[in-house]
């Protein structure tokens, strides 16, 4: 713990921030876990949007979906410039990559449509119920031998769908938590004077946090141009990483989550993103092998989300 302590801030003493904490770490990485088990979140191709219990469902618009996940963690970043002026560098910097981050999410749907299983929380609805996944990790071809359920729309241009609410709300309110914790616990190194970490990383961070949101952006990007807007049927990513790894745009998410934590240096970040990182890792592993059930033809030297290793 000595040798931690010296790339991070001492805990604040605060009570809520040490429990949100261990809250975001327990549950991330047991919702990781859970996704190599079989067990999905609600949300994504995983999940049968026939059932009963979907009728009864307040389902939003998918543009409306995507301004509700994103925006109220967007807003926590930009109002935090003006809660917590003048804190810093290091604040600034947290700050600004926050609010980029989540701005980009809002920007992203505007962009393109694609369909992707592996993309965030939500789905867009096309034909007869079938929820069709965001980032178009699920692209379409001749080889799939099943239709993808699920998925969040990452690049929305083409609003022709919906979420439901029940799944909306705890991942808006996750994002949006998350977002203000984090600096707030920032806030709280500043007006407790806790010392500073013994090894600075603020300016690798900035680096990694760079190359992780161009690198998520990039892989994106080349999900949403797997097929044309009249194609409907699902092909293998190419391209990018996608020759080592089917879901790059996972690993880049927690390379930029990563670069967040070392700007950072908080216990609360890094929690978060170890968090997340078993989460990710756990979505990755259940999306290769969907595609394994899925494609005769699927590359089986391609790995999860770490190349050459899982």
């Amino acid at each position: 713990m000595s040798a931690l302590l010296k790339f991070l801030f001492p805990p604040p003493p605060s009570l809520v921030v040490s429990a949100l904490s261990v809250v975001n770490l327990v549950s991330l990485t047991s919702g990781g876990f859970s996704e190599m088990r079989g067990k999905h979140m609600n949300y994504s191709k995983f999940w049968n949007a026939t059932t009963a219990n979907s009728a009864k469902q307040i389902k939003l618009s998918s543009r409306a979906a995507m301004l509700m996940l994103y925006t109220p963690a967007f807003l926590a970043g930009v109002a935090s410039f003006f809660i917590f002026p003048n804190e810093g560098l290091r604040s600034t910097l947290l700050q600004s990559a926050l609010t980029l981050h989540f701005f980009k999410r809002d920007l992203e749907r505007e962009i393109v449509v694609a369909s992707c299983h592996c993309g965030e929380r939500g789905g867009i609805v096309r034909e007869k119920g079938d929820l069709l996944g965001e980032s178009e990790d699920g692209g379409s071809g001749g080889n799939s031998r099943g239709r993808m359920h699920g998925g969040l729309v990452l690049f929305v241009h083409k609003y022709s769908g919906y979420m439901y609410l029940d799944s909306a709300i705890p991942i808006t309110l996750s994002y949006f938590i998350s977002a203000a914790t984090m600096t707030y616990s920032q806030h709280l190194t500043v007006t407790e004077g806790l010392p500073q970490p013994q090894i600075d990383l603020m300016y690798p961070g900035v680096a990694v946090f760079l190359i992780g949101i161009i690198g998520n952006l990039y892989h994106h990007y080349l999900l949403s141009k797997l097929r044309g807007v009249s194609e409907k049927e699902y092909k293998i990513p190419k391209g990018g990483l996608f020759g080592l790894v089917i879901c790059p745009h996972y690993l880049f998410e927690i390379t930029m989550f990563y670069g967040i934590s070392m700007i950072s240096q908080t216990v609360y970040s890094l929690c978060f993103t170890i968090g997340t990182t078993f989460y990710l890792v756990g979505r990755s592993y259940a999306t290769r092998k969907w595609y394994l059930s899925k494609f005769e033809d699927f590359p089986k030297n391609v790995k999860a989300v770490i190349p050459f290793v899982f």
